[in-house]
């Protein structure tokens, strides 16, 4: 892509100040292609107006790097400031204060959030019938850069792969016994609660999530493919904003991003490391230590800095695609062992999940409050803290899709990955608790790093089992950990595709010394804390996802009437 090319700029017509409701609002901001230049149409009238903005105009070179001035310096500043708090206040303190205000929105902010995923799953499955999904990638002649095995390798890793090997087990049982609460409040350890302990794993791992990410993917990708602008969140509401998406309300969005971004990653590398941890303990025995788990941080922050500074084609593609290999074996293994229980588990896990995805998608008249907000308000308030990582990474490596075929590869795929992956997990772990074996059958769900160890521990070559699922654990860590600085080094470089080497280096270390850092320092009370200052950033993240929506259909209006 060309870094200094001109970009739309779209100003609403006399037309539009009729509105909110007089007159055509969105007409006003119609646009067409003609003639190489965006030109705006209001009532027969024409006009042409493009930015003067380039793509890293307002960046600084020094010492190797190439970064946005204001996001670079305020991000690592506040980043600083964050890790200095945290290291030198007690970890409980500071736990108990972020645990205050992320429950604090979870319980007040409830409604916004659930309707919120809901319209974006709405808005996708829309967009996949309309007109628009004919719509390519970077223009009608664009190619895809990647197969499509190296693509959705690449979408599945960097989406949430890691989470189904932490919660694959952990949830399903923990829903089926109450461990905290039931979903609809069903009796736990009951059939009815082994149906539905399937059902919502899959509603909170399905389409919701995902279309939360396919938003951000496709808004970004379409504006920075189509439109020319920065890689970069603010480059979603030119529509809305114009110039002053180049100012500071453009620096809050990014810089909101940056923190968001960094502070999940560095959560998700403490409690995979814990979980990495645990599965060696577990085979081979050795305690499991903080040095343990900081030892997993810096092996896996190690491969991940080779695997950025080889970039996209050389690193992460290739760790992607191993990804995938791994799973597909794990995954066949533990089915042909399984005993024939995944073949029972298949249709109730789909069945559940369509006969329940509008219960537990309406957040009206709920009787399990409890297991509502402390469950599926904050996994979407978790699911879209990362939607910045994700949904640019989705879109770095989607130019020469067209929207429908980059909306059902994003939404409707992954979704069935997971429903065959959580139904042969989950399934054989309920199983395991109604028939009392193994550790998960006589004990419950004691710790959540351990339970899929715990379930591997009933089946045949058990030790084997494990040993491929740390490996896997450990792989899909460094390709979140690769894929994630890749996107902080776009946006702190001013939306460029293409960081210098030092720069992904920084990144990509400065990650894995926050989660070593706060693990040494405050265990896991440090790590939990930095989760809840990662949520946290979900309530303003809500709202900036709802107007890239509108964003997006001003832009889409943009393209030929034929569409």
């Amino acid at each position: 892509m060309q870094e200094n090319v001109n970009c739309c700029r779209l100003v609403p017509s006399h037309d539009a100040l009729r509105g909110p409701f007089g007159g055509d609002v969105f007409s006003a901001w119609a646009l067409y292609y003609q003639d190489g230049g965006y030109m705006k149409q209001g009532r027969g009238k024409y006009s042409i107006d493009t930015t003067d903005y380039t793509i890293g105009q307002d960046n600084i070179q020094k010492w190797g790097f190439d970064v946005h001035n204001i996001v670079f310096g305020v991000s690592a500043g506040l980043i600083l400031l964050f890790l200095l708090a945290t290291l030198f206040s007690d970890p409980h303190t500071a736990k108990m204060a972020l645990d205050g205000v992320k429950w604090k929105i979870i319980a007040n902010f409830d409604l916004l959030f659930i309707w919120s995923v809901n319209i974006f799953v709405l808005f996708c499955l829309g967009l996949i019938v309309s007109p628009y999904g004919k719509i390519r990638l970077g223009g009608d002649d664009a190619v895809p850069d990647y197969s499509v095995c190296s693509w959705l390798a690449m979408l599945f890793a960097a989406g949430m792969a890691i989470g189904l090997m932490f919660w694959s087990v952990a949830e399903p049982v923990a829903y089926f016994t109450g461990w905290y609460k039931t979903p609809l409040n069903v009796v736990p350890n009951s059939p009815e609660a082994a149906r539905l302990a399937m059902g919502a794993t899959m509603f909170h791992w399905g389409l919701h999530p995902w279309a939360t990410y396919a938003v951000v993917g496709l808004s970004l990708a379409y504006f920075t493919y189509n439109k020319g602008l920065p890689l970069s969140i603010r480059s979603i509401f030119y529509p809305i904003l114009g110039e002053r998406a180049w100012g500071w309300a453009g620096h809050i969005v990014d810089i909101l991003a940056v923190l968001a971004t960094l502070f999940g990653l560095a959560t998700s590398l403490g409690l995979g490391a814990q979980q990495a941890a645990s599965g060696i303990n577990n085979v081979f025995g050795l305690e499991n230590t903080i040095g343990l788990q900081i030892g997993v941080i810096c092996g896996v922050t190690l491969l991940a800095t080779i695997s950025v500074v080889r970039g996209i084609e050389g690193g992460v593609k290739v760790l992607s695609n191993i990804n995938m290999i791994i799973a597909f074996f794990l995954l066949v293994a533990v089915i042909v062992l399984g005993g024939g229980v995944v073949l029972k588990s298949l249709p109730t896990t789909m069945g559940a999940y369509l006969e329940n995805i509008i219960p537990l998608s309406n957040p009206h008249g709920r009787e399990d409050q409890a297991w509502f907000q402390g469950w599926t308000v904050f996994y979407w308030a978790w699911w879209i803290s990362w939607s910045p990582c994700v949904g640019m990474f989705i879109a770095r490596v989607s130019k020469g899709r067209t929207i429908r075929q980059f909306l059902i590869a994003v939404l409707i795929v992954p979704t069935l990955v997971t429903f065959v992956w959580m139904s042969t997990f989950g399934g054989i772990a309920i199983d395991q608790v109604v028939r009392g074996v193994g550790a998960l059958g006589t004990e419950g769900l004691k710790s959540v790093p351990l339970a899929m160890f715990q379930m591997f521990d009933v089946l045949p070559f058990s030790n084997f089992l494990s040993i491929i699922g740390i490996i896997l654990v450990l792989v899909f860590f460094i390709t979140s950990s690769d894929s994630a600085s890749l996107v902080i080094d776009s946006i702190t470089a001013g939306g460029k595709v293409e960081a210098p080497v030092p720069q992904r280096v920084f990144w990509a270390l400065t990650e894995g010394a926050i989660a070593a850092a706060l693990l040494w320092v405050g265990g896991t009370e440090a790590i939990q804390a930095l989760q809840a200052g990662a949520i946290c950033t979900a309530l303003p993240f809500t709202v900036i996802i709802l107007f890239m929506c509108l964003s997006l259909i001003l832009g889409l209006r943009t393209e030929p009437r034929k569409l």
